[in-house]
Formats: structure tokens, sequence, C-alpha cells
């Protein structure tokens, strides 16, 4: 199969898992209690107006009549309004979704530079002392509530040695006197396409904690991921031949036994990294930082349901996306996996 077949079909797979989504939202939109023209209003709103707003929105409307308007909007970027905010939703995730996803990929980032390397000199040096070690860590790092961390960390480089901000994604001082144009959401490109580089620094200094505490868990997940799949691709037989032939360790580790280990890596990062964007509620709370976590708990403190079912619309995209890619990588880097996908014998 060719990759363009390969792409149309997984394409068109992730067509079906969108409407899915799309349908399942809407059922659950009409069976949870309450009025969305009521939540929109508020409890004191006269019933005129009720009424005026569910003619508004075509809640009136027979309900295969609002589905196909609901994927229609959908599909055209209008996500609907925010009960709390009063504002398209669009318009909300334009400001948080970056935010997050900055954030989400920095501490992807750190955790392939980090983990994957940890994980092939932990394999290299199995049953040792730096193994060892190494599992230890790794262990407490999947095993610590990311709070925990996070409180831990502010009490350190915050409270104690004053190295880093306590939260936020830039500092007031730098808004006022080193403001900059922001073209993608992400501040750490947006101060270096400005050169603004006193602003870019201080982006990268409130980054820093937030990050590490959303990395510790993927960084601890890729070193046993990949010290698992090195120890195995290590007892190949073309392993012993390249070491007889004269290769030094680093090649065969990081040229030969890496590109076979680190295909069920990826895999697991690429899972990791999209649920990273619900997963840093904590995170994003307790360092003030503003995007789809906090965004995601004000909807669900405020019964806003529509926001929910945009945030669950925007971390299903991610998914599809987040798959194909990994998908293309694994087949790029291991002939053995066809592009119709499997493995061949």
């Amino acid at each position: 199969m060719s990759r363009i077949e390969y792409l149309a079909r997984r394409a068109a797979l992730a067509v079906f898992v969108l409407l899915g989504v799309l349908l399942l939202t809407f059922i659950v939109s009409r069976v949870i209690p309450g009025d969305p023209a009521r939540l929109y209003l508020g409890s004191r709103a006269r019933a005129e107006a009720i009424q005026q707003v569910r003619e508004e929105f075509g809640l009136n409307d027979p309900l295969p009549q609002q589905f196909l308007r609901y994927v229609g909007s959908t599909l055209s970027g209008d996500l609907g309004y925010s009960f709390r905010t009063k504002r398209p939703i669009v318009e909300d995730l334009r400001t948080r979704l970056p935010a997050t996803m900055e954030l989400v990929l920095v501490s992807t980032v750190l955790a392939v530079t980090i983990g994957v390397p940890l994980g092939v000199l932990s394999a290299s040096q199995a049953g040792k002392a730096f193994d060892q070690f190494s599992r230890i860590i790794t262990i407490a790092g999947v095993s610590i509530p990311s709070f925990w961390l996070a409180l831990l960390l502010q009490l350190l480089f915050f409270m104690t040695l004053d190295w880093l901000p306590l939260g936020g994604r830039l500092s007031r001082d730098i808004l006022l006197t080193d403001p900059f144009t922001q073209v993608t959401g992400f501040f750490l490109i947006d101060a270096a396409l400005a050169g603004n580089w006193e602003a870019w620094r201080d982006a990268l200094w409130h980054i820093i904690m937030p990050a590490a505490v959303l990395a510790t868990y993927p960084i601890s997940l890729s070193v046993r991921m990949t010290r698992a799949s090195m120890l195995e691709v290590l007892s190949e037989t073309y392993i012993t031949a390249a070491r007889a032939s004269g290769l030094s360790e680093i090649e065969i580790l990081f040229k030969l036994a890496l590109k076979n280990a680190i295909v069920p890596t990826l895999t697991v990062l690429g899972l990791v990294f999209a649920f990273s964007i619900t997963g840093a509620v904590l995170v994003e709370i307790i360092f003030s930082w503003p995007g789809m976590g906090s965004y995601m708990l004000n909807a669900i403190l405020s019964d806003d349901v529509y926001v929910l079912f945009a945030v669950t619309l925007i971390v299903t995209i991610v998914y599809i996306i987040v798959n194909l890619l990994v998908d293309f990588v694994q087949a790029a880097l291991d002939p053995r996996i066809r592009m119709g996908g499997g493995s061949e014998a």
C-alpha cells in the first residue's frame, strides 16, 4: 500500500472518529439536566428571554436538524458560546490553547531529550549502579503526584532560592516595559520573532517549573520504555556482529539499536502528549498558567457544558493528528511495519 493510500485510509478513519465524538457530545448535551438557554442567561432570566434564546440557538428545532447544524457549525470553526464568559468559545481558545500547547511541547521535548538517552545508557549498564539508580528515580517519577512536586519546586526555587518565578507566563514588568506582538500565541516563539530577548528570557524562566513538573511522568516513562526495548534489541545477533566488526559502543547504541528500540517509546509519548493537554489541570492551576486546564476547570465549576464539549473535540483532533504522525514515524524508522498497519512475519 502506497503512502497516499495509507494516508487516505487513516484520514477516513479519523473522520469517523470525529463524527462519533460529535454524535456523543450532542447526545450528552441533550440528556444532561438543565436548559442550555437558562444556563446561558442565568437562573433569574425571564421565560420570555429564555424562549427567545431557544429560538435564536435553534433549540426548538427537531433533533436531527439540530445535529446537522451542530456538525456544520463545528466544522466551520463555530464551537458555540461560553455560558460563563458570554463570548464565542473560539475566542477563548485562541489564547488558552497556545498556552497549553507551549507547555506540553516543552515538556515533551524534555521527555525525548532526557528520557531517551537515559534509557539507552541504563540499558547499556544493565544491572550496574547507574541502571539501579535510574530505575529507582523513574519509579519515583511515575509515582510522585504532580501537585506535590509542583508545590515542592515552588518552595525550593521560589521561596528558598528565589531563582524562578512563582507562576504565570510573563512578569508584569515585561508586559509594561517590553511588550511584543503575539503572532502564534507561543511566547517563546513570538518573543524570538520580535527580537525581544528580555521577554524571551522571562518567558523561559516562567515555563521551566511547570514544564519540569509536567515532564516528570513522560521522562520516567520514556526511560523505562527505552530501557526495556533496548535490552531486547541488544540481545539480537546483529548487535553481536556489529560489536565483533569493531564498531564503537556509541555507534551501536545510538545508531543501530536505538532506531529499532525507539518505536514503542514514540507510541507511548504520542499518547502522553495528547493526554497532557487536559491532564495539565493541576499544574496550570498551581502555577497560574492561563491554559486549557484552568479553562476546563472553570467550565466544570460553572456547568459550562459547551466549553467541555469544545475541549473534548480539540483533544480528539490532537489525538488523531498525533497518532497519524506516530504511524508515519514508525513506518519510516522500522521497515518491518507495513504502511497498511501491522508487522510482516
